[in-house]
């Protein structure tokens, strides 16, 4: 350790990069910094009391302080975690759902949502910052960050912004998803079920809930990777139309159309779901939306809606399956918004119902399923670091530490409530609807 000298001539340990972290920090934090940290400079921050209490985390780079002063908070730690700046190591049994969780509840029970900072904390934070030779440029963003351009919506900025996601490679979602690749919440009967037979139980659900009967036409809005599609038109004997306007969804489930021979029951339309209804009189039997709802917008939610009644003949159902979220991030934070889903705008589920009953349909079933959605998320974390490798391999260390902290993340927003999922079953008003008085799902 290097030391200082003091005036009565004998040597002092000097504060590390790690003490003086933890020391600056405390006024942000309201307490002791709650972590060990470890710094490039091999100096060591522990808390008080039992070490293996607190998580390890690891900043490896002045970059890490760097990109949380010009982004500070969540975009800031996300940038250096999947950058590799900043690590949480798993040891004495933590890892980084506990490490988050742990984060969370300090910053709960400390009270830190809002606070208010004496301008000298501020003035020592620069100091510090420059002593341990992180204050400077910006840097530039990670390669994984999205970068939208167009205006907010247009179809040209949503097909870019699906593509970002959704187009990033189908093999690499083969290897998170189950078979079906069904990427949205499963049907859980058990936490032991399986993540397959969860998501076909859940397609079986989606299929009952519609009415579906051989013959039947259905539009699948936003058709992912055909799971719903398939399933429909294989097991319920729907033809069905499914649209999407992410060009590798397309190009998966036509190889999978004609792997099964189902090209007489199934088309998929590379297609803005705004351009997907049918002309009056040729409007289809029932409507299926999973999780896509999400992606219009808050001002095109209304337009979705009015897409969604117009898609379907009177007394047909309409199925939209849906995530919910209140709070001040209705993208789903930072991180979410700019790695992972950008444009995303995400309400509470009364909202969403009232503008789906505003677009002129009649809602008539709401069916929470946020605990399933946590069960969902733990088998594709199981598939994802079983396949860690071949995951590196094709696409790189910093989408997999990107997608590792997405399903984490993603994992513990539907655990604590601070997102949910619901099915919202629909008829469009007009003309008899064949939904049982006493339901069978």
């Amino acid at each position: 350790m290097t030391t200082t000298q003091q005036s009565s001539g004998t040597a002092a340990p000097t504060q590390g990069v790690a003490q003086r972290l933890a020391g600056v920090l405390q006024p942000f934090l309201g307490g002791p910094l709650p972590v060990r940290l470890r710094c490039w400079d091999g100096s060591e921050f522990v808390p008080p009391g039992d070490p293996a209490a607190s998580p390890v985390v690891e900043l490896r780079s002045p970059d890490a302080v760097r990109r949380l002063l010009w982004h500070p908070g969540e975009l800031g730690a996300a940038q250096a975690y999947v950058t590799g700046e900043l690590d949480v190591p798993e040891v004495d049994g933590w890892d980084l759902d506990k490490a988050l969780t742990h984060a969370f509840a300090v910053a709960a029970a400390r009270g830190l949502s809002g606070a208010r900072l004496r301008p000298a904390a501020v003035v020592e934070a620069v100091r510090t910052a420059v002593g341990i030779g992180a204050l400077g440029r910006r840097p530039a963003n990670p390669a994984t960050q999205a970068d939208v351009k167009g205006r907010l919506h247009s179809k040209l900025r949503d097909r870019s912004a699906i593509s970002f996601h959704y187009d990033l490679s189908n093999e690499f979602y083969e290897l998170i998803l189950e078979p079906q690749m069904a990427y949205s919440c499963g049907y859980h009967s058990s936490p032991e079920q399986s993540l397959e037979d969860a998501q076909r139980a859940k397609l079986d659900l989606v299929c009952t809930k519609l009415g579906l009967e051989p013959g039947m036409r259905m539009l699948d809005v936003g058709c992912g990777w055909g799971s719903l599609s398939l399933h429909a038109a294989e097991h319920f004997g729907a033809r069905v139309t499914g649209v999407t306007i992410a060009a590798e969804q397309k190009r998966f489930i036509d190889a999978r159309i004609a792997e099964r021979g189902l090209s007489d029951r199934v088309e998929i339309r590379l297609q803005d779901y705004r351009d997907a209804v049918p002309p009056a009189g040729q409007e289809y039997d029932a409507v299926g939306s999973l999780e896509m709802g999400e992606h219009v917008g808050q001002r095109n939610y209304p337009t979705y809606a009015r897409v969604l009644h117009d898609s379907v003949r009177p007394g047909g159902r309409v199925l939209v399956q849906q995530m919910s979220r209140s709070g001040k991030w209705p993208g789903g934070g930072p991180f979410i918004q700019s790695f992972i889903a950008p444009d995303m705008y995400m309400r509470p589920v009364g909202e969403t119902v009232a503008l789906l009953e505003s677009g002129g349909l009649e809602v008539r079933d709401v069916h929470a399923m946020r605990e399933h959605y946590v069960l969902t998320v733990a088998g594709w974390l199981e598939r994802f670091h079983a396949h860690r490798e071949q995951l590196v391999a094709l696409m790189g260390e910093e989408v997999y530490r990107v997608w590792e902290l997405y399903l984490v993340g993603g994992a513990m927003a539907f655990r604590d409530g601070r997102m949910g999922v619901d099915q919202i079953l629909m008829v469009r008003p007009g003309a008899a609807h064949t939904l049982p008085a006493v339901r069978g799902f």
